[in-house]
C-alpha cells in the first residue's frame, strides 16, 4: 500500500510538471499573435494569458474524461504506465521548446499514454474508436477547419471593410484584438488543463483512490493553477516562431486568428475532444497568411513545424515506451 501511495505522488508530481511545462510550452498559443501585432505588451498578454487560462480549466471535464477512460483500457493502465507517459510528453516538450517549434503538447501527452500503454499491455489495451474518433481524425480535420476558417473570415473582413482606411482600421481591431486574445486563453485553459487533470484521475482511479473516472474539484484546482503558472513564465522562443516567423501579422490578422481558433478550441472541448491548441492556431495563422497570396507565408518556416506536428505522436510514444522499460528494469510496473 505503501508503494501505490509513493507511486500515486510521483504521479500527481510529475503531472503538475507536465502541466507546468505545457504552461510555458503553449503560452504562444494564446498570446504570440496579440504581441506580434502590438495590441498587448508581453506582460500584459501573460498576465491576461494566465488568468483566462486559470477560469478556462473550470469550463468542463469532457476532454478529461477522454483522457482518462476514452484511448485506453483503465484495467490495464497502472501507475508505472501513467508515469511513464508522462515522462515521454514531458521529455518531446522540452525536446521542442529548446527548438523554438511549437508542437502540440496534447499529442505529446496521448502519445505518450498509447506508448506506454503498447509496450505494457498490448493493442488490445487500446480502444480503438476513441482514438481514432477522438484523436486521429480531429488531428487531421481541425487544422484544416482552422485554416479554412481563417481564411474565410478574413476574405469577409477585407470585403466588408474594403472601404475603410487602413490606419484608423488597425488602430480599431488592434483595440478589439485584446477581446480575442482573452477568449484564445479561456478556450486554451478549457482544453489543455483538462488533460492533465485526464492523467491524475486515471492515476487515482487505478490506484483505488475513486470509484470512477470522475475528476475530483482537487485536481481541476491544482491543474488549473499548474497551468496558469507555467502560462505566466512565457515561452519566449515559441513565441518568436508563432508571431513574426510564419506569417507578418496586423491586428486584424491576430484578431481572425485568435477568434477563429478560440471557436474551434471552445466547441471541441465540449464535445470531448482532445484538439491541439498549437495545430489549430498555427493552421488559422497560416490561413490569415494565405488570404494576401501563398507568398503572405514563409513556408520553410511552416514547414518545420509540420515536421514537429507528425513526429509528436510516435516520439512521446517511443520516449513513453522506453521509460516504462526502465522503471520495469528497477522493479516498478
Amino acid at each position: 500500500m505503501h508503494g501505490v501511495t509513493l507511486l500515486l505522488v510521483v504521479v500527481v508530481l510529475l503531472a503538475v510538471v507536465f502541466d507546468y511545462i505545457n504552461g510555458f510550452h503553449d503560452t504562444a498559443n494564446a498570446i504570440a499573435t496579440s504581441v506580434a501585432t502590438r495590441a498587448l505588451h508581453p506582460r500584459q498578454a501573460i498576465v491576461m494569458a494566465a488568468a483566462f487560462n486559470f477560469i478556462g480549466a473550470f469550463a468542463g471535464t469532457a476532454v478529461a474524461k477522454t483522457i482518462g477512460s476514452g484511448l485506453v483500457q483503465e484495467t490495464t493502465t497502472t501507475q508505472a504506465v501513467v508515469i511513464a507517459a508522462l515522462i515521454g510528453a514531458i521529455a518531446w516538450n522540452l525536446v521542442t521548446w529548446s527548438a523554438g517549434l511549437p508542437s502540440s503538447s496534447s499529442h505529446g501527452l496521448i502519445g505518450g499514454l498509447l506508448g506506454a500503454t503498447l509496450v505494457a499491455a498490448g493493442t488490445g489495451a487500446f480502444k480503438v474508436d476513441g482514438i481514432v474518433g477522438k484523436v486521429i481524425i480531429p488531428m487531421i480535420v481541425s487544422p484544416l477547419i482552422g485554416f479554412l476558417g481563417a481564411f474565410g473570415l478574413m476574405l469577409a473582413i477585407y470585403w466588408i471593410f474594403r472601404r475603410a482606411k487602413r490606419r484608423p482600421l488597425g488602430r480599431a481591431f488592434r483595440r478589439i484584438q485584446v477581446l480575442s486574445a482573452g477568449f484564445m486563453a479561456f478556450s486554451h485553459g478549457s482544453n489543455d488543463a483538462q488533460k492533465t487533470m485526464g492523467i491524475i484521475t486515471l492515476a487515482l482511479f487505478t490506484a483505488g483512490v475513486i470509484p470512477d473516472v470522475s475528476v475530483p474539484v482537487w485536481v481541476i484546482v491544482t491543474s488549473a493553477t499548474a497551468l496558469s503558472l507555467g502560462t505566466a513564465i512565457g515561452g519566449w522562443r515559441i513565441m518568436r516562431t508563432m508571431g513574426h516567423r510564419v506569417v507578418d501579422l496586423e491586428p486584424v490578422h491576430g484578431f481572425v486568428a485568435e477568434t477563429t481558433s478560440a471557436s474551434i478550441l471552445f466547441a471541441t472541448a465540449h464535445f470531448g475532444i482532445p484538439v491541439s491548441t498549437t495545430h489549430v492556431i498555427s493552421s488559422a495563422i497560416m490561413g490569415v497568411g494565405t488570404s494576401r497570396g501563398a507568398r503572405g507565408v514563409r513556408w520553410g518556416v511552416a514547414g518545420n513545424i509540420l515536421v514537429a506536428w507528425l513526429l509528436t505522436l510516435p516520439a512521446a510514444a517511443l520516449f513513453a515506451g522506453a521509460a516504462w522499460i526502465v522503471l520495469r528494469l528497477v522493479g516498478i510496473e
